[in-house]
């Protein structure tokens, strides 16, 4: 799932515009009574804090305000620079002291939560300052190439002034992806690379949008936008300008990012035996704060090491029993490699990945009903990669649906190559990344009536992506699955997370190679040798995200089956799932006390 920051305040180190002068909280802060981000806070001294903390936010990182409906800064982009990083570190290490300072014993329940959240992402954030990711991570899911194009997704054009605006902000592209190489010249002088593999596919794919003509690129889609406000007049210059501004500013600085890449990274960058963070400097510390990062608990990477091998025994043995009845083979390499060869179980069009897709959706929306008492008014929609990054991403990813209306819920699924996207994983991608998955959550958590702005908007990734892997087998007691074909792609998918467990660990904590990580894949998973490679490229540059999946879900797994016990017949699924959807995306700790309280409640009641 793609997410702006899945753990509050991970904006502290990146991000959009130059920040406001740093200032200590004060009771002189205005508050404003319908102010948004302070919703259900009662406190007033934290009203004034979480005010500050989001109108300020926003102000960082504008493109993200257009993405919420805030459109106050849609002319600018983020200040990257050294300065500016410095000062909203600065800034983050105030409202943590002024956090500090408001005695949580005097604070309602609902307070005392809202501000321990805060804390504790503020406390995580510093703790990744540790990996200075802006100063040497890249890939072909986040670099400018892909960060800009979405902009035109976002960026209102109804009218003169939103194209004089648009204008703004494409013009101050350049400048930002000067901020970025200028970020990786500071990492490089202190011996931070990014990984070879990474390097040049980001390489491929900025050369590949480079070799087309401008009037196909995906910034310049907006001179092809029918705007009623205009006049032909109008659209002409609005396209001359904007075809200006590709061709004048932002082709010339993408070509430097090539060109520094392939000059300056790529002779350096760590070959595919040295891909984890042990082989950089301060890579065990940087490590260590995302194990805490992404799981919410005290765990060690040892430990998730040990719990991904152990899920994997026990995954593996529903293989061997689902297997024997479908195919009457039993041996897991065989099952394995049926279900990475039989032709049969992959698709031939493009169309009938995305037609699958719709399908998957469809059937799961219709059968939320019973599961949940909380319902998402947000739409969700299936839409297909961009070709850009089709080669070089994922099979999937979801984005969240605008609060204000302007945007469904987005469903991405990879079309590309759809030869090697496997049917039977179709119907469990869909139920993961939107409904059960992450279009019920996120659109829940944004629409929660009663919480602050941070708290509908950021979250813990241990309950976005836990709450996802657990919708997989909540899907087939919904009875979505189509059949036990399409439950051995359920447990393809439980195998890997699992498997991720172990080789994001691996890489990091063990010094595992690239090529150790693929064979371990191929062993334990029936995954496709290109998801694989993709896969692989992912744990790289993202370290310690994919531990938060099996962690989230083995967790949530145990709450529930506790209430079920505690609870007996009285136990209702539907008030289970509202109980853990109905905070927002919390800490595990957090959640298990809310599920622990409910519990209690029920039990009093009986």
């Amino acid at each position: 799932m793609r997410l702006m920051s899945l753990s509050l305040l991970a904006l502290v180190s990146c991000g959009p515009k130059a920040p406001p002068e740093t200032a200590a909280v004060t009771e002189s802060v205005p508050v404003e009574a319908a102010n948004p981000a302070i919703e259900g806070v009662e406190n007033t001294a934290l009203k004034a804090l979480l005010a500050e903390h989001w109108d300020t936010s926003m102000e960082w990182y504008p493109t993200w305000a257009t993405g919420l409906g805030d459109h106050r800064f849609n002319e600018k982009l983020t200040d990257n620079s050294e300065a500016a990083v410095a000062s909203r570190r600065e800034q983050a290490a105030i409202w943590l002291t002024a956090a500090r300072a408001i005695p949580a014993d005097s604070l309602s329940k609902s307070d005392a939560l809202t501000l321990a959240l805060f804390i504790t992402s503020i406390e995580n954030n510093q703790a990744r300052e540790a990996c200075r990711f802006d100063e040497w991570n890249f890939s072909p899911r986040s670099n400018p190439l892909v960060d800009l194009n979405y902009l035109p997704e976002i960026q209102p054009l109804e009218n003169i002034h939103d194209a004089e605006v648009l204008m703004q902000r494409w013009n101050a592209i350049p400048g930002s992806i000067e901020q970025s190489i200028e970020a990786l010249k500071r990492g490089a002088a202190d011996g931070w690379y990014a990984n070879a593999e990474s390097t040049e596919r980001v390489i491929a794919q900025i050369e590949g949008e480079l070799a087309k003509p401008t009037a196909e690129w995906v910034l310049y889609s907006p001179a092809l936008a029918k705007v009623e406000a205009f006049s032909d007049e109008d659209a002409a210059s609005f396209a001359e300008d904007l075809m200006g501004s590709v061709d004048e500013g932002i082709r010339p600085a993408l070509q430097a990012y090539v060109d520094f890449l392939k000059a300056e990274i790529l002779p350096n960058a760590r070959p595919n035996d040295a891909s984890g963070l042990s082989t950089l400097p301060d890579g065990a510390t940087c490590y260590a704060a995302l194990v805490r990062n992404f799981t919410t608990l005290d765990v060690s990477a040892e430990d998730r090491h040990t719990v991904g091998l152990a899920q994997l025994e026990s995954i593996h043995d529903e293989f061997r029993e689902i297997g024997g009845r479908v195919y009457e083979i039993d041996d897991l390499a065989a099952i394995f490699e049926k279900l990475r060869t039989d032709e049969s179980l992959y698709f031939e069009t493009s169309e009938q990945v995305q037609a699958k897709a719709d399908e998957a959706l469809d059937r799961a929306t219709e059968a939320m009903d019973g599961a949940f008492g909380i319902l998402p008014q947000a739409e969700c929609i299936v839409r297909p990669v961009p070709d850009y990054e089709a080669p070089y991403t994922t099979i999937a990813y979801y984005r969240r649906p605008n609060p204000d209306g302007s945007k469904p819920g987005e469903y991405f699924v990879n079309t590309y190559a759809p030869d090697t996207r496997p049917r039977h994983e179709a119907e469990v991608l869909a139920f993961h990344e939107a409904i059960p998955g992450h279009h019920l959550q996120i659109a829940i958590s944004q629409e929660l009536p009663g919480l602050p702005m941070f708290r509908k908007h950021m979250g813990q990734t241990a309950f976005v992506e836990g709450w996802g892997l657990y919708s997989e087998r909540l899907a087939d007691e919904m009875g979505l699955y189509s059949g036990d074909v399409d439950r051995l792609g359920m447990l393809s998918f439980d195998a890997w997370r699992a498997a991720r467990l172990v080789v994001d660990t691996g890489i990091h904590h063990k010094g595992w190679s690239r090529e150790q990580a693929i064979a371990f894949l191929e062993e334990n998973t029936p995954l496709a040798k290109n998801n694989i490679d993709n896969e692989v490229d992912r744990y790289i540059t993202m370290p310690g995200q994919a531990l938060a999946y099996k962690t989230g879900q083995l967790e949530i797994l145990d709450m529930r089956a506790k209430a079920e016990a505690a609870l007996g017949e009285s136990f209702a699924l539907a008030d289970f799932h509202d109980v853990v959807l109905g905070s927002g995306a919390v800490t595990l700790p957090v959640l298990r006390a809310n599920v622990e309280a409910w519990v209690l409640a029920q039990e009093t009641d009986q």
